[in-house]
């Protein structure tokens, strides 16, 4: 399941993972897992958030709050689709100097900072998956072309078209 998003179902309320999109990069029964979530960008850069990367070539990269596990950790992730092959290269929890690299080498990677990821103990996303809490969905490309909980809706709707309806609803059902 690691290299799977993980869609908050969206009756899952927990103000952390509402409307959420998780990637997750680790997952291993009888230790935990682990991921950030790529769909809420801080509105700021790399840049703005440590200021000895102020002027560099990382200054300009975005950050999203990755979760609510360890909020004050940075985690640097890159990666790229390979549409000739149908894959996805992903380098996460690089430093500084792994980022630069791949930027030089290769424009295509997109670069990404995290705030906090999110973290489940051994066993707890498997019992959130049974409880349906989650949806899992395969990897895809609207985490780049859209933001927010638009990337939410999106995928929503195609991992399962019957809750299309149910993720449209606006937070105030007046509005409707």
């Amino acid at each position: 399941m690691a290299g799977a998003l993980l869609l908050a179902h969206p009756t899952l309320l927990d103000p952390n993972f509402r409307r959420s999109v998780v990637l997750l990069t680790a997952h291993e029964p009888k230790e935990g897992s682990l991921g950030v979530i790529v769909n809420r960008p801080m509105g700021k850069t790399l840049g703005e958030y440590d200021l000895e990367l102020n002027g560099s070539e990382l200054a300009s990269v975005p950050l999203y709050h990755g979760g609510p596990v360890a909020a004050d950790q940075l985690i640097l992730a890159a990666w790229k689709w390979v549409p000739d092959d149908g894959t996805f290269k992903l380098y996460f929890g690089i430093d500084a100097d792994k980022a630069r690299s791949l930027m030089q080498k290769d424009r295509r990677y997109q670069l990404r900072g995290f705030v906090g990821h999110s973290g489940w103990s051994a066993g707890q996303l498997d019992a959130e998956l049974d409880q349906e809490s989650w949806l899992v969905s395969p990897l895809a490309a609207e985490m780049d072309s859209q933001e927010g909980e638009a990337v939410w809706r999106t995928l929503v709707a195609h991992a399962k078209p019957e809750l299309r309806l149910w993720a449209e609803e606006p937070d105030d059902p007046s509005l409707n």
